[in-house]
């Protein structure tokens, strides 16, 4: 499933959905890098 994360307050990543990380982050993998970060919601401000 492909999911959104924001890392820092800017850059904002699209890639696979890998695994859930303890405090609500997410891992998505866009190619063979992996990348962990808050994940966009419809309830996200």
């Amino acid at each position: 499933m492909l999911r959104t994360i924001v890392m820092g307050s800017c850059v904002s990543v699209q890639g696979l959905f890998v695994k859930s990380l303890p405090g609500g982050r997410i891992i998505v993998r866009v190619g063979e890098r992996l990348y962990a970060g808050t994940p966009v919601g419809v309830n996200a401000v």
